[in-house]
């Protein structure tokens, strides 16, 4: 009997008997025993395409829908705009229509959406695509594809900058079409929209995001109608279709000409946004909602501004409100204001995901987040994440005034994140869904021909503001890249001097140490060996738990995992359990949830009996740590500045006791 008691046991919960394959099991282990498990985590059924087709149009096209307010008129208005003759605006126009159909109907729309991971989208997801797969990536190309998908990341958060303040910034333009006495107005009005958006965050998406579809089939249908209409005024401007005016327009304009395509780069920024938001909508509404109405609205709107610019050159002041009949006016610029409000929603609730997924990831350190709705799976809000973005945003205005000279920032965050996705794209046909060259090249190149044509026609914007998406690309990537180093050198110098668990377990037995009532929780980055808070315990205090669980929680290279496959239980000697809990890079983990769920397994679990260890440490600079000096001061400052644990895993505060240490990098 003795020896079946010592005999190891582990308890998986999953529904089909299988380990999760996450982290290492034991071969040689016990057979997973039967337990109440909680199934599947709700994730509510997406069967409706149209319901879903109506949403996506109120999240996932306000970027690319409200890009007519300033496209056009950039190209014939802006800092580096072409003369306005037919030849210039018959290449135009024909380079906005291949733009649209290229880049974002054929690449993402056509392709790129199917690169899902488990039916989530986004750079992080594709990333997890290719290093959770089974293809064995040489040291290199893993570390080029691991910070390719950190700068692309990085990169949208400047684009999340720029985005809120351009929208904005060029509806309320609008007053200044319909009168001169607007103009003092114009940048207070936006400075007040923006601090109003942004301080109306932390009441969450939920409520108002059931009345931006419909707001924004408005949008569409109002802007394809006036382009419709200008259409029928000069039907010859039809003529734009035909891809060799976009080849004449190069022939006539050389090298001006190319810089010119860093103002039509505009017509398809928040094509990446199709990807990221894969995973609320699903391929089909996605595709739906695009071709259905985006799409066609948005090309009848340009071709309905150029039309007017035929016929009225003088309109390229801002033909997007010159195709409105002057009674109109103000509804108009009252419907641009809330599409962008919208457009700029999209973008920061992109951030909230985005930075929520760096933290699961390892790459970016323990940040309070809030979760705004019960229903919505995904509704997230994160204060710092959220002031930063406002505090940017109102420099950005402040400093620029003018959405023209904005637009001189805009376009090159995007275009660089379309290439780094591209690249992504190849990296997974070859290595994950085993494509032969011959098929996965040749796509990828044409989407490349694009997309780096825009990023060299967008490098003229550095000087004129596009450095500031690349400083604070810079900035953030040299953030997470050293996360994510000094995490794996704290861990590796925590388990140089780790203790075997089977030594201290015979140490326990030997000992008799007095056992106290309750239940004792060890948080661990590792599931190997002693925790070094548990060690400091039995220094200092020579007592144990009669029940002690060390728990570690691990990332997966999955967006969500379902909670039966979320634990793994091991029951060892001397009362000690290990207990692993699984979590996407998409979630949140919830200590009170993990050991609900392992009493389920036969845990005994008595909330008011149970406490919870974690290890504090405090960083010192002074190690042999192959770190650089400034990276350590770096890794040490985010260290302190982390959330606290307690709050971030929401372990009851009253309950926790932390035990600190010193540790040189």
């Amino acid at each position: 009997m003795e020896d079946v008691a010592r005999k190891k046991k582990i308890y998986v919960i999953a529904a089909n008997g299988n380990d999760p394959g996450n982290s290492p099991v034991d071969s040689n282990s016990a057979e997973p025993l039967a337990c109440p498990t909680p199934g599947p985590a709700s994730i509510p059924a997406q069967n409706n395409t149209f319901k879903l087709a109506l949403a996506a149009l109120g999240v996932v096209y306000g970027d690319i829908g409200t890009s007519p307010l300033y496209t056009v008129r950039e190209c014939f208005n802006g800092p580096h705009a072409i003369i306005l003759n037919e030849v210039n605006l018959f290449g135009v126009v024909s380079l906005i229509f291949w733009s649209l159909t290229t880049v974002v109907t054929i690449k993402y729309v056509g392709f790129i959406l199917r690169a899902d991971n488990r039916g989530e989208g986004g750079i992080f997801a594709l990333l997890g695509l290719i290093v959770g797969s089974n293809a064995k990536l040489p040291p290199q190309v893993r570390t080029t594809v691991v910070l390719g998908a950190i700068f692309g990341a990085a990169l949208l958060y400047g684009d999340g900058i720029i985005t809120p303040s351009i929208s904005v910034l060029s509806a309320i333009e609008g007053l200044e079409v319909a009168t001169e006495t607007a103009k003092p107005f114009i940048v207070p009005l936006t400075c007040a929209v923006l601090v109003g958006l942004f301080l109306f965050q932390k009441r969450g998406t939920a409520g108002i995001g059931k009345v931006f579809g419909p707001l924004m089939i408005l949008w569409f249908l109002t802007i394809g109608t006036a382009g419709l209409l200008e259409i029928l005024q000069a039907p010859r401007i039809l003529a734009g279709l035909d891809p060799r005016y976009a080849w004449k327009f190069f022939a006539a304009n050389h090298l001006h000409g190319f810089v010119v395509l860093g103002s039509v780069v505009l017509c398809i920024t928040g094509g990446e946004a199709l990807y990221a938001d894969l995973g609320h909508f699903g391929r089909r509404a996605i595709q739906f909602s695009w071709l259905g109405l985006a799409y066609p609205a948005l090309l009848l709107n340009y071709f309905g501004q150029c039309a007017l610019l035929l016929n009225n050159p003088a309109a390229a002041f801002h033909p997007f409100y010159g195709l409105v009949p002057l009674g109109l006016l103000y509804p108009m610029v009252a419907l641009a204001t809330v599409a962008t409000i919208i457009a700029s929603q999209a973008l920061i609730s992109g951030a909230f995901s985005l930075t929520q997924q760096a933290i699961q990831l390892g790459f970016c350190p323990r940040i309070q987040i809030v979760h705004t709705s019960a229903e919505v799976k995904g509704q997230v809000y994160i204060p710092t994440v959220n002031y930063a973005l406002m505090i940017a945003c109102l420099l950005l205005v402040l400093s620029f005034k003018e959405s023209g000279r904005l637009a001189g920032a805009y376009g090159l965050a995007v275009t660089a994140t379309m290439s780094l996705t591209s690249g992504l794209y190849l990296v997974a046909a070859i290595r994950v869904w085993r494509w032969p060259l011959w098929k996965a090249l040749p796509p990828v190149l044409l989407f490349l021909l694009f997309d780096l044509s825009y990023f060299g026609a967008n490098l003229f914007k550095v000087f004129d503001g596009g450095w500031i998406t690349l400083v604070t690309a810079a900035a953030i990537t040299t953030v997470f890249t050293t996360w994510e180093k000094g995490r794996e050198e704290l861990k590796q110098k925590l388990l140089a001097n780790r203790l075997p668990l089977e030594s201290f377990l015979s140490d326990v037995a030997r000992h008799r140490l007095t056992r106290v009532r309750g239940t004792a929780v060890f948080m661990t980055l590792s599931p190997e060996g002693v925790p070094p808070t548990l060690l400091h315990h039995v220094k200092h205090n020579h007592i144990l738990h009669e029940q002690v669980v060390l728990l570690t929680i691990q990332s997966a290279d999955v967006p969500v995992v379902t909670d039966d496959l979320r634990i793994r239980l091991e029951g060892l000697d001397q009362g000690f359990y290990r207990l692993t809990a699984l979590y996407g890079y998409m979630e949140t983990p919830n200590v009170p949830r993990i050991m609900k769920l392992a009493a389920g397994c036969g845990l005994t679990v008595e909330p008011i009996q149970t406490s919870f260890y974690l290890g504090r440490e405090t960083l010192l600079t002074t190690g042999t740590s192959r770190m650089m000096r400034w990276r350590k001061a770096l890794f040490a400052f985010m260290s302190r500045n982390a959330a606290n644990p307690t709050t971030f895993f929401r372990i009851p505060p009253n309950r926790v006791v932390e035990l600190g240490a010193q540790i040189k990098l």
